[in-house]
């Protein structure tokens, strides 16, 4: 995503001086709720698109060729062929729907922007390898499915540690540089169990990924937690008996380390703008009723009933 709406939503500046201050900013005013940003934080901090120039780089570095073909998901790109020619120049087999597409092919789709998202659901998901460059909550169902589906590589920038990277790209070497992006990135390409069981949004993390109990727990069964389920048998938390996901965002360490030595520190997805917050999700609440609602008989006839606020507090440990 490197849509002005998107760039204007999370506050971020790239170089462009008093006019991309004032057109972003323009674009800023219609979210009310937004504060006074840090641009210069926000990159630090990881939490700024990288640019098109930077995705390029980014794959270079992982080890994609020239000839690769790359599909961009995106809107209008801000800047125009000015911010995409970097991009064009590392790859220059570039796509996106309407160079794929006859104008006739994509008028019924021109006035819905739903139906526009969806050709990139269908493309990205099918794709060999999948570059998010946001963290919408798009960019997270097609994680989560192609992780579901076979972990196909799905690349998240550790837009974090690259920012360091890129700010002293200039002062190594290409195969220094490289291979601190290959260093950095490890954890951020979709191999499986790159997350460990439990933590994770669950659409991002799909319960196939989540619920198998860690190597820990394996050895070591007895520092595994119990509950008891409403058959009186008791089950370890690990164990897929109530799927309760977590709302933890997996985003590595959050120590600037420098993998640099210096001293300092693919494909871009069509979705809301405001998709870009993190997106707090609740647990399934029928998962909850179903605990607190189900009566066991005890054995002397008596009606047993499961606390859900005890099932609840033991799950969020």
């Amino acid at each position: 995503r490197f849509e002005s709406d998107m760039l204007a939503f999370s506050g971020c500046y790239y170089g462009g001086g008093e006019k991309e201050r004032r057109d972003l900013g323009a674009i800023r005013k219609r979210w009310k709720t937004l504060h006074t940003s840090n641009p210069e934080k926000g990159r630090r901090q990881g939490r700024c698109p990288l640019t098109p120039e930077e995705v390029g780089l980014l794959l270079r570095a992982l080890g994609y060729g020239s000839d690769v073909h790359i599909y961009a998901a995106s809107g209008e790109i801000y800047g125009g062929e000015e911010t995409l020619a970097p991009l064009k120049a590392l790859f220059p087999n570039y796509h996106t729907k309407e160079s794929l597409s006859r104008k006739d092919e994509l008028t019924p789709f021109l006035a819905h922007s739903s139906r526009m998202a969806a050709i990139d659901f269908i493309v990205c998901d099918g794709s060999d390898a999948f570059v998010t460059n946001n963290n919408g909550n798009m960019a997270k169902i097609l994680a989560g499915r192609r992780r579901y589906f076979g972990h196909r590589r799905t690349i998240r920038p550790n837009a974090k540690q690259l920012y360091h990277l890129f700010t002293n790209r200039g002062n190594m070497s290409w195969d220094k540089f490289s291979s601190q992006v290959r260093k950095v990135q490890k954890g951020f390409i979709g191999d499986p169990m790159e997350v460990k069981p439990g933590r994770g949004e669950f659409h991002a993390y799909p319960a196939a990924c989540i619920c198998e109990k860690t190597d820990e727990n394996k050895s070591n069964p007895g520092s595994n937690q119990e509950i008891v389920n409403r058959t009186g048998i008791r089950k370890a938390i690990g164990e897929p008996a109530y799927p309760v996901y977590t709302d933890e965002e997996a985003d590595g360490s959050d120590t600037e380390d420098d993998p640099t030595g210096t001293g300092e520190e693919v494909v871009i997805t069509e979705d809301d703008p405001a998709a870009g917050e993190e997106m707090v999700t609740e647990d399934d609440p029928t998962v909850t009723e179903e605990v607190i609602d189900t009566e066991a008989e005890a054995d002397d006839g008596s009606s047993v009933r499961q606390e859900g606020s005890e099932l609840e507090e033991i799950l969020s440990d």
